[in-house]
């Protein structure tokens, strides 16, 4: 039997969806919108996340394996309008498929433990994007563990789930841990904590890499407070070799994890 269309955006169901755009409602409902192809089929691999999916005809048709495998994992397809997604949707463009997921992080002792080699924690960090890129590059390195310290950006918000291309769904994700409780406990655990920051001494090319590490990274306007510094083994900057003043966030993040996912390999 065919599946009814949504398209009145004011019924109870969309709304529902829709409010999850807010933190707020995340956290009191314990769930989250993942928006796009991608994001959507890596949701849909790992088992009781997915909690129902909406998609327009030109995407189930466009992505067909999505809705089929949604329908194996007895996740409820609502077919809806163009205009109902427009609504659901945080792209000026949607790409038609959008899932409302569980929330998915876990407990800092959870996520870090004894075999943990290689960590991104986020302090301060505040732009979504930037936030998801790092998650998405933590990823590509082979990272354990993505910490988002307790004044950084919600990890479930939109643009950050977007820019994480589907990487929110690979590794565990703390959340909500003061910087101090999160460099004591990855230090309990054997990691070498080192301060990415433009104020170090020694740079990359200085710097042992090959044992269990920590990168912190900071907001992307200030940097790292004073306090976080010290609290760091050690203060850690990416040589800049031209005549750019410095790198973006999610640059410097990239040229630090995979230097650490080198060197570690390499032993």
């Amino acid at each position: 039997m065919a599946r009814p269309e949504l398209t009145n955006i004011r019924s109870p169901k969309v709304k529902a969806a829709r409010r999850l755009a807010k933190r707020a409602f995340r956290e009191r409902d314990r769930a989250f919108l993942a928006e796009g192809p991608q994001a959507v089929r890596e949701a849909l691999r790992l088992e009781g996340v997915t909690v129902e999916l909406y998609a327009t005809a030109e995407a189930e048709s466009r992505h067909a394996e999505i809705v089929t495998e949604a329908a194996r994992a007895g996740v409820p397809v609502h077919p809806v309008s163009g205009e109902v997604m427009a609504e659901l949707a945080q792209t000026v463009t949607p790409q038609g498929v959008l899932a409302v997921c569980r929330l998915l992080h876990v407990p800092l002792a959870e996520a870090v433990g004894a075999d943990t080699r290689l960590v991104a924690v986020l302090a301060h960090v505040r732009d979504p994007g930037n936030a998801g890129t790092v998650l998405r590059t933590a990823d590509a390195a082979g990272a354990d563990a993505v910490v988002f310290t307790d004044a950084s950006v919600d990890p479930y918000n939109g643009k950050c789930v977007r820019a994480s291309a589907g990487s929110l769904f690979h590794l565990p994700v703390a959340m909500g841990e003061p910087v101090a409780r999160a460099v004591g406990h990855l230090r309990e655990r054997g990691l070498t904590v080192l301060a990415a920051d433009g104020s170090g001494e020694r740079t990359l090319d200085d710097v042992d890499l090959s044992g269990p590490t920590a990168w912190v990274f900071g907001n992307e306007a200030w940097g790292l407070p004073e306090e976080i510094l010290r609290s760091a083994d050690e203060v850690v900057r990416v040589p800049i070799y031209g005549k750019a003043e410095s790198l973006n966030l999610a640059t410097a993040a990239a040229v630090c994890l995979y230097a650490s996912a080198r060197a570690q390999r390499e032993k």
